[in-house]
């Protein structure tokens, strides 16, 4: 899966990006076409035929990345899917649902003020039987808040100050600011061992020690198999419901889709477009709407043609998205009209949306006087059914294309610190997997240097100043009312300004066996959740 490239180091940082970008940075290696879609139907299979002692099958899509399993550091959609089943934070977001819920907190935290008492889940343990202390909840946090572990996700609990020990189960947090935000983003801290990590982080990153339903047995690493053991020992609210559970690493296509076709595993993520009708025969397939996008990101440093504004608007004005989505994603995405695919929460439809209009774009296109472009794209098997077309609108609107085609890590190898090397960059990415709130979305593109500086070079701009301090804005909102004012505001800022913007918004393609997979519902991330699933077999 790649979620969305990210940093556990600058180096871990880019292989993650290009991984997001290779799985739509969880978007994923889809098969680029796909017949309509299929709406998800809930959950699956008669609660009366689960075994308790049950085990579920599937097949992945990705492989274990070249980093871990640790949640400080992990960049790889496998293994992100599988912390999911393991690994637990204060609170967790629901892959399928997106809600919200208290995992080792005994309630959801509400920032009232800059200082939060955390109290933790009576009788929670880790996978090793050890109890999970304040200690345990300090050590974690202040592992992703030190800047010398350059954990990716430092950057999405920017108002956390710091955290220390009340008493044995309960911790104090410091705040910069009160956040409505702060229950949802807790999620992105993992609650480790401190005893084990200390003493073998390599090990622990090889093979988590957690408190979630699931224990994880086997990394995949030699075997191609991830595999999973119910914890008898877990007191939260998503009781593993079978046995055993085992993830075949199956990246080929073909192969996943004849495993669910044979019966052999019950699931697989990231079906080809094209297999749907024909899956569709033995399997229920599902494809949910999900945030998952082919993004457009431009050159904005000085000279180049891109740092026009204008320009950066013709190119979307020019593309015919409508008959990219029809005939490429067969159906299977949404041009976007917002930031936001229609549905998330926080959706509102952008004051600028960018329909087909190559009249307008050629006539812009010569008021700037552009007549040429650099298009590098990432060669997902999807992408690569777009982008030919995407260069047939650019063509009728006047432009001259020079195309060139690279790898995700490879496209980004090329331009990282290097705005000669390109104009435009036409790539996947998702970062919904680390949570669903509009400004962690947005701040993933929009904050951080790695994109805002080292690629698309667009920070320093006043547009740049503009949107940091929207998103503080929001961030520091004390409610989501107050907080949807300046999300609105960014929404339209971003679809004006567009210095990296969605072309549009995915939908993730699962099929699975719904007579055996109890409970079992499709989710609109790369990747498979089997929280709170049964098995009949």
């Amino acid at each position: 899966m790649q979620v969305l490239d990210q940093q556990s180091s600058r180096r871990g940082f880019l292989q993650l990006a290009g991984a997001m970008g290779a799985a739509a940075a969880f978007a994923g290696t889809v098969s680029a076409c796909a017949p309509g879609s299929s709406t998800t139907t809930g959950a699956s299979g008669a609660a009366g035929g689960a075994k308790a002692d049950g085990t579920i099958t599937a097949a992945i899509s990705y492989e274990l990345g070249t980093n871990g399993y640790d949640p400080m550091t992990t960049s790889s959609a496998l293994t992100i899917a599988a912390n999911w089943h393991v690994m637990e934070g204060l609170t967790e977001v629901d892959p399928a649902s997106r809600e919200v819920y208290a995992a080792l907190a005994k309630e959801l935290p509400k920032a009232t003020g800059t200082s939060v008492d955390i109290a933790l889940r009576d009788g929670a343990v880790f996978h090793n039987g050890s109890a999970v202390t304040a200690d345990d909840v300090v050590f974690s946090i202040e592992r992703v808040l030190d800047p010398a572990n350059k954990s990716l996700y430092r950057q999405f609990i920017p108002f956390i100050k710091g955290v220390a020990k009340k008493d044995e189960k309960t911790v104090t947090l410091t705040l910069a600011y009160p956040s409505a935000l702060l229950a949802a983003r807790l999620a992105v801290v993992k609650i480790v061992p401190k005893a084990v990590v200390t003493a073998d982080a390599k090990a622990f990153d090889a093979k988590p020690i957690g408190t979630g339903p699931w224990k994880l047995t086997d990394n995949g690493a030699t075997s191609k198999q991830v595999t999973f053991e119910r914890n008898d020992a877990y007191t939260g609210s998503k009781k593993a419901r079978a046995k055993a559970m085992k993830w075949q690493i199956i990246p080929d296509a073909s192969t996943r889709t004849n495993a669910v076709q044979s019966k052999s595993v019950q699931a697989i993520d990231s079906v080809p477009y094209l297999s749907i009708d024909q899956l569709k025969t033995t399997s229920q397939v599902d494809s949910v709407q999900g945030f998952g996008l082919l993004f457009a990101m431009f050159n904005n440093s000085a000279g180049n043609p891109f740092a026009t504004k204008e320009n950066r608007q013709a190119f979307f004005y020019a593309i015919d998205m409508a008959k990219v989505v029809q005939t490429a994603m067969l159906g299977q995405a949404s041009p976007a009209t917002s930031f936001v695919q229609e549905g998330h929460p926080q959706y509102v439809k952008a004051k600028t949306v960018y329909s087909h209009d190559a009249a307008k774009a050629t006539a812009m296109f010569k008021a700037t006087g552009l007549t040429k472009l650099r298009l590098l794209c990432t060669d997902h098997d999807w992408v690569k059914k777009c982008t030919p077309l995407i260069q047939e609108s650019l063509k009728a609107a006047g432009l001259e294309v020079e195309f060139t085609e690279k790898k995700s890590a490879d496209v980004y190898n090329t331009i990282d610190g290097k705005p000669e090397a390109f104009d435009v960059v036409i790539a996947p990415g998702d970062p919904s997997v680390f949570g669903n709130d509009l400004d962690l979305l947005m701040r993933w593109w929009y904050a951080g240097d790695v994109w805002t500086d080292t690629r698309m070079h667009w920070k320093g701009s006043a547009a740049y100043t503009q949107v940091q301090s929207l998103l503080d804005a929001g961030l520091q909102a004390s409610d989501e009312a107050k907080a949807k004012e300046s999300w609105a505001s960014l929404i339209d800022l971003i679809a004006d300004e567009i210095p990296l913007y969605p072309l549009f918004h995915r939908k993730t393609p699962t099929a699975y066996d719904k007579a055996s997979l109890v409970d079992f519902k499709p989710i609109p991330l790369t990747g498979l959740s089997f929280v709170g699933v049964a098995s009949t077999k």
